[in-house]
């Protein structure tokens, strides 16, 4: 590879998943052109997970394009419920009550000012959200699309990566040189693999239903809402019983479903024929099907990269952490990932960020793998190995009975469908990036407890009464630093400002005089992230240099 055939390029992206396509358009709304590479033309066409978080929603929010993606998946008055029966065309033993988007928005638009849920979770099959995503990409200047290039092989030094790529119909070949280089390319990530790093944890979980290896369906059935379900509309349907219980996800609230059943035959590809019995099995009927395609995956995987990057080259998404479906963590945790790391390459890349910056990629971002993987973990154990009674579809009083009984049961998995601690809760104590303070909330799977302790996402807060694109005070955060001085009294800010100054460090000063946000935050002054992360609190700025330095990694 010879320096002067290569095209220059800040970062290459390796995967055009919907992790790469993130942080291609973070680097952008941070001002650094990318190159994002893609071994396939397009994006897959093949229903995978269906929640985008409220966290992720934020996320998409500060991209600007959160309403767009709302308008993708179940239409507005879709209820978001999780329904469980005996069988789809057998009796219903309970129902987990979520709103529909529409329902979920009004609850914001009515929102007390310091509610903590600007975005309420959204749930739209990945498959949709990724084919937007991949067109807002090709219209962004600063993101150079190539899909349909296969990344080769790529070399790093000391200044950069050197990157040959290949056209997989043409055959032509494109070098390019680019400061930094993340691979997010799946599971099976050649780039992890380059880089010699391995993954830690548990492969999969053994159990009589949801466990070891399964297949998700994507599948036609006209008229299943017509004949069974148009009456009993959710969006995940379980079906529980003593010979099989599987899982139906609506993808479309009409005739597109995704079908989860365990493999008969684990080391064999699926077969549509027996995917079809399964499917009738849990109607309990002879429901028109068609089958469009298998996706293998493995229920209770929680695996974790032993490192997220070697020198110039990162990693994220599912090259660095694997999940088990359960609970939606997945794609959410990897946007997390995106969202972590663009920052901190664009203040590498703009001259303001020190090494450290990039060292706390893996310092931050790790803890949060393993702790959500396990929660995904745990949950499917939850729902994967419960037992239910051999008579519950006998119309008896023993078979009423047993219903009863499965239905008490299953109501209460409600946490793995509202995780929202899960979702807002992720903290990073310990960075070396943050200074001590005060002990953190603890953590909980299921709810969330907003505060100022450096570590956590900044406290939300609405700013007037519209519950509109800028409203909340999510809206005012740029890609800088943000000192917000909260309260009545506005402490002096010069200080600080010189010393962000100083070090070209973005900062803007933003104050929020309401008393109801000083007692949000707990402290009259505090600095926030560029990725909406709370850096440092206090009352007064004693040291404004060193505290600059540390929070930018120097």
């Amino acid at each position: 590879m010879t320096d002067h055939k290569h095209r220059r390029v800040p970062v290459a992206v390796v995967g055009g998943g919907p992790v790469g396509l993130t942080l291609a358009l973070f680097l952008d709304w941070h001002g650094v052109e990318s190159v994002l590479f893609n071994s396939e033309e397009t994006t897959r066409w093949h229903p995978k997970g269906s929640t985008e978080g409220s966290r992720t929603m934020e996320h998409f929010r500060r991209l600007g394009i959160a309403g767009q993606i709302r308008k993708l998946g179940l239409p507005d008055d879709h209820p978001t419920d999780v329904a469980y029966f005996t069988r789809f065309s057998g009796s219903e033993l309970a129902r987990l009550r979520m709103p529909s988007a529409r329902e979920a928005m009004e609850v914001v638009a009515r929102s007390a000012k310091i509610d903590q849920v600007p975005e309420p979770i959204h749930r739209a099959n990945q498959m949709h959200v990724e084919r937007f995503l991949f067109e807002h990409a090709k219209s962004r200047p600063r993101i150079t699309v190539r899909f349909g290039w296969h990344v080769e092989d790529f070399v790093q030094d000391a200044e950069g990566v050197s990157i040959r790529a290949i056209h997989r119909s043409s055959g032509e070949t494109g070098l390019w040189r680019a400061d930094y280089l993340v691979g997010c390319d799946g599971g099976r990530s050649a780039v992890r693999r380059s880089l010699g790093i391995n993954f830690r944890g548990e492969a999969g979980l053994e159990q009589r239903y949801f466990g070891g290896r399964m297949f998700s369906t994507y599948l036609y059935a006209p008229t299943l809402y017509r004949e069974y379900l148009g009456q009993r509309r959710a969006w995940q349907y379980w079906a529980v019983n003593p010979e099989i219980r599987s899982t139906l996800i609506s993808v479309d609230g009409d005739n597109e479903f995704l079908f989860r059943t365990r493999a008969s035959k684990p080391g064999e590809p699926p077969d549509d024929t027996t995917v079809a019995e399964s499917m009738r099995r849990c109607v309990g009927a002879d429901v028109d099907l068609k089958i469009v395609a298998h996706e293998p995956w493995t229920a209770g995987m929680a695996l974790v990269a032993e490192h997220y990057g070697d020198r110039r080259v990162f990693l994220a998404g599912d090259a660095v952490h694997l999940f088990t479906p359960t609970g939606g963590f997945g794609m959410n945790t990897s946007i997390d990932d995106a969202a972590n790391l663009a920052w901190k390459l664009a203040a590498i890349l703009q001259g303001w960020g020190g090494r450290r910056l990039l060292d706390s990629y893996e310092a931050e971002r790790m803890p949060v793998a393993l702790r959500n993987t396990d929660a995904a973990r745990r949950l499917a154990a939850n729902i994967g190995d419960t037992d239910v009674d051999a008579c519950i579809e006998e119309q008896t009083p023993a078979g009423q009975s047993a219903r009863q009984a499965a239905g008490l049961m299953l109501s209460q998995f409600s946490e793995q469908f509202a995780s929202i601690g899960v979702q807002l809760g992720a903290r990073y104590d310990g960075s070396p990036i943050l200074p001590g303070d005060a002990a953190a909330p603890a953590d909980s799977f299921t709810s969330y407890t907003p505060s100022s302790v450096p570590g956590g996402r900044a406290p939300h807060f609405w700013i007037d009464e519209k519950r509109s694109s800028g409203s909340s005070l999510f809206d005012l955060l740029g890609p800088g630093f943000t000192l917000l001085r909260i309260g009545p009294r506005a402490i002096e800010a010069e200080a600080i400002i010189a010393a962000a100054a100083s070090m070209r460090v973005p900062l803007r000063v933003l104050d929020l005089p309401d008393a109801d946000a000083r007692d949000l935050y707990g402290c009259d002054v505090a600095l926030i992230r560029p990725d909406q992360y709370v850096a440092w609190r206090g009352n007064t700025v004693t040291d404004p240099e060193k505290l600059v330095r540390l929070v930018s990694g120097h």
